[in-house]
């Protein structure tokens, strides 16, 4: 199973960044993901063994439960590996961001130690807007994203979600939450 967890934005903080995308939606020299499907990725973990989710599930669990809720907020934004030569372009994060850094290394952590192998590229927070078919230039619209801050939004859950290739609409992939998992107050050393 292609499997990975992630923070879900506000349903505001959705609305808010989709309108401001949306004159610009035509104009896009990429693939738009669509706003239901908008997160900011923890772990991403391509072959998990359907036998090994339920220990990932309760391993991540134990990551949430040791967590507080914290704020962020959509702001900036930026392209991988760089905006001269972009596959992915990305919306930005601020606020808490050393608090989402903290999670996404608890989570990985537990991904590994559940048998999950999650990807070893190094992290930044943000939010994936589209991505490229090839390598192109997209300095107007990292501009365009700098110019963008959205409302304050707040981080109450880690998600796990099944990633399904090309079950979504236009063949794109169909997200299905597995888990979602409550930051609660058990704070341990």
């Amino acid at each position: 199973m292609r499997l990975f967890a992630a923070l879900v934005p506000s349903t505001d903080a959705i609305e808010d960044l989709d309108e401001f995308l949306e004159p610009r939606r035509a104009a896009a020299p990429f693939r738009l993901a669509p706003p239901e499907q908008w997160h900011l990725t923890l772990a991403f973990m391509a072959d998990v063994a359907q036998w090994r989710v339920e220990d990932l599930v309760d391993r991540l669990a134990d990551v949430a439960a040791r967590r507080t809720p914290f704020e962020l907020s959509l702001h900036g934004g930026g392209a991988f590996p760089d905006a001269a030569r972009a596959k992915v372009v990305w919306c930005g994060v601020a606020g808490a961001v050393e608090q989402v850094d903290a999670l996404a290394q608890s989570t990985r952590a537990a991904a590994n130690a559940a048998g999950a192998r999650p990807d070893g590229g190094r992290f930044r927070a943000h939010l994936t807007m589209g991505r490229l078919s090839w390598p192109d230039e997209v300095s107007n619209w990292v501009r365009l994203l700098d110019t963008y801050s959205g409302p304050v939004w707040r981080a109450e859950s880690l998600t796990l979600f099944a990633s399904h290739l090309g079950e979504g609409p236009r063949r794109r992939p169909r997200h299905e939450v597995l888990a979602e998992l409550p930051f609660g107050s058990d704070i341990r050393a």
